[in-house]
């Protein structure tokens, strides 16, 4: 893959290309402000899912509360998640279901690798428009890891494959773990299955460690995961970059993910947590901590899908 150069103000400009790479940078892929999230109470945007009809779901790392909003960030409603417990909730994604489209919170978020089990609950979507009052969670997935506990803050669905997939944050490289979702959905405690390490996210510079002394030097664990609708493209985002990498037909996504992804640096800050594709998988957005958080959207040019 080529390596895409980017804007961010007041960091480098163009990354290095990986090792190895003979082709020149494409033109420039940008990260567009399409507005801010107007929501007092989202001051945490952790897990971001485009909604079928082109609305976005969130929820904080804090509370256990859905959101909903409109592309621009227009505040669309809440609900609470009844009999659900935020310990450190992390991504957001959607499964299909008997009855139709649960989303799944990942409550999968061990900065200090101390929980024995995380959570992942599942809630059944709500229509269009009518996110008001309060949602029950339906399911409750308690999850281990074969290899001790680990930090994750990027999950996604692979509609392929039809698994869960987990993505961990403080390893480097980072790991690759994935739960059946048939067994997801009538277990009540299941062991995750390494599948892969995922070698692509390239280091910290000199000069993203001197931008910012506190953050700098983690800025390429991986912080949000998604899989476009159509099981093509997967994309990953950091605190310094975004990173999609292509499945080929026949690929499992731990064998696309060992290939050299495209990095398109930004959107500009240290704090972005929170990535979906949209509803046609053809944008990418992003979404991070702070009040207001800013809502970045990348239209992806054809070749690219």
């Amino acid at each position: 893959c080529l390596l895409l150069a980017g804007c961010e103000p007041g960091g480098d400009t163009t990354p290095t290309e990986p090792a190895g790479a003979g082709n020149a940078p494409t033109p420039a892929l940008e990260f567009r402000l399409v507005g801010k999230l107007e929501s007092s109470r989202l001051d945490e945007a952790s897990g971001l899912q485009s909604t079928a009809d082109g609305g976005l779901f969130l929820h904080n790392d804090e509370g256990a509360r859905l959101y909903f909003a409109d592309t621009a960030g227009r505040d669309l409603g809440f609900a609470d998640i009844d009999d659900a417990k935020n310990r450190d909730w992390e991504d957001l994604t959607r499964v299909p279901g008997d009855d139709g489209p649960l989303l799944v919170i990942g409550d999968v978020g061990d900065n200090h690798a101390k929980r024995k089990r995380v959570r992942l609950y599942f809630v059944p979507e709500p229509p269009p428009g009518e996110l008001s009052g309060d949602l029950r969670a339906t399911h409750r997935l308690r999850v281990t890891y074969p290899d001790g506990p680990r930090d994750v803050e990027s999950m996604t669905y692979d509609p392929v494959s039809g698994m869960i997939l987990l993505l961990t944050k403080r390893d480097e490289p980072p790991r690759l773990y994935g739960i059946p979702l048939d067994l997801a959905l009538w277990q009540h405690e299941v062991e995750a299955e390494f599948l892969a390490e995922v070698p692509g996210f390239r280091p910290p510079t000199k000069a993203d460690i001197m931008r910012s002394i506190g953050r700098g030097q983690w800025v390429s664990q991986p912080t949000g995961m998604d899989i476009s609708p159509d099981g093509r493209l997967a994309a990953v985002i950091t605190y310094r970059s975004l990173y999609l990498f292509r499945r080929e037909e026949g690929e499992s996504w731990p064998e696309a993910l060992q290939r050299q992804p495209t990095e398109i640096i930004g959107p500009p800050g240290l704090h972005d947590e929170a990535v979906s594709f949209s509803a046609d998988g053809r944008s990418v957005f992003v979404a991070s901590e702070g009040r207001p958080s800013p809502l970045f959207r990348l239209d992806l040019p054809p070749e690219q899908l």
